[in-house]
C-alpha cells in the first residue's frame, strides 16, 4: 500500500479589508490591555507631562511672562505638543520589545493581515496620546489655564494632535526596528525631540532679538506650527498679545504637511527595515 505525500499547506495572507480592520482592532486592544499588567507604562505617560508643566509654569513663568497665569497660554499648548512627540517614542519601544521577544515571529504564523501587528501597535499608542493630552489639560485647568474659545474646540484639537502623532510615529517605528535594545529608542528619541521642541515657540514667544536664520527655523518648526494651531483652537488669540487673533488653518495645514513628510520618508524605510529584520 502506498501513502500519498501530503502537500505542505501555506497560510494565506490575502484577507479582506474588513478582516484586516478586525485584525488591527484586535491587536490594538491587545496592546491597550497590556497596561493592566504593566501600569508603569501609563505612569510614564503621566509623570513626565506633570513634571514639565509644574517646573516650567512656576520656575520659568514669572520670569518669562511676569506671572504663572500669563505664561500658561504659551506653555500648555507647547507642552501638549512636546509630550505628544515624547509619547510617540513608546511605539518604537514597544515594537522593539515585541521583535526582540519573538512576538512578531508568532504573528507571522497566523492567518492575519501582515500589517495588523504594526498598525495595532501604532493605533494603540496613538490612543495613549489622548491620555497624555488630557493629563496636561487637567493639570493646566488646576493651575489657571482656561479655554477661551469653546469646549467644542477640544474635539478638533484632539483630532489634529492625534493625526500628527500618527504620522510622526513612523519615525519612532523606524528607530524601534533599527536599534537592538528598547533603551536605545529612548536615547535616539531624546536626541531628536529635544532640539525640535526647544527650537520652537513651544515655551517662548518668537522675538526679533533672535538671528534671522534661527527665527526662521523656529517659525517653520512643526512644533511651532502645531502649537500655534492648538492656541488658535483653544485660546483664539495670540498668547502674548490678546488683541491679535491666532489663525488655525494655516498652522494646522503646515503641521500636517510636516507630518506627511515624516511619514513619506520613514514609512517605506520602516517597512523595508521590518521586512529585513523579522
Amino acid at each position: 500500500m502506498t501513502t500519498a505525500a501530503l502537500a505542505p499547506q501555506t497560510v494565506t495572507r490575502k484577507v479582506s479589508p474588513a478582516t484586516a480592520l478586525r485584525n488591527v482592532a484586535t491587536l490594538t486592544w491587545r496592546n491597550l490591555v497590556q497596561i493592566k499588567h504593566n501600569p508603569m507604562e501609563l505612569l510614564d505617560l503621566s509623570i513626565q507631562p506633570i513634571m514639565f508643566v509644574l517646573l516650567f509654569a512656576f520656575v520659568f513663568g514669572p520670569a518669562m511672562a511676569g506671572s504663572v497665569s500669563a505664561y500658561l497660554p504659551i506653555l500648555i499648548p507647547g507642552i501638549i505638543v512636546q509630550n505628544a512627540l515624547f509619547a510617540s517614542m513608546s511605539t518604537g519601544v514597544g515594537l522593539n520589545t515585541d521583535i526582540g521577544k519573538g512576538v512578531f515571529d508568532r504573528f507571522r504564523s497566523l492567518p492575519i493581515a501582515r500589517s495588523a501587528p504594526l498598525m495595532g501597535r501604532i493605533v494603540a499608542d496613538t490612543v495613549k496620546q489622548a491620555w497624555s493630552m488630557a493629563i496636561v489639560l487637567v493639570l493646566g485647568f488646576a493651575i489657571g489655564f482656561r479655554i477661551e474659545t469653546s469646549w467644542l474646540a477640544l474635539v478638533p484639537a484632539f483630532l489634529l494632535l492625534l493625526l500628527f502623532s500618527l504620522l510622526f510615529s513612523w519615525v519612532s517605528v523606524f528607530i524601534g526596528v533599527m536599534v537592538s535594545e528598547p533603551e536605545k529608542v529612548q536615547i535616539f528619541g531624546f536626541t531628536i525631540i529635544f532640539p525640535i521642541s526647544f527650537l520652537s515657540n513651544a515655551f517662548i514667544p518668537l522675538s526679533d532679538r533672535y538671528p534671522d536664520w534661527l527665527r526662521t527655523i523656529m517659525e517653520h518648526n512643526p512644533v511651532s506650527q502645531l502649537g500655534d494651531a492648538l492656541r488658535g483652537l483653544l485660546i483664539g488669540h495670540d498668547a502674548v498679545n490678546p488683541a491679535i487673533d491666532q489663525p488655525v488653518a494655516g498652522p494646522a495645514a503646515q503641521a500636517l504637511l510636516w507630518g506627511a513628510v515624516f511619514a513619506a520618508i520613514f514609512l517605506p524605510l520602516s517597512l523595508r527595515a521590518i521586512k529585513n529584520r523579522v
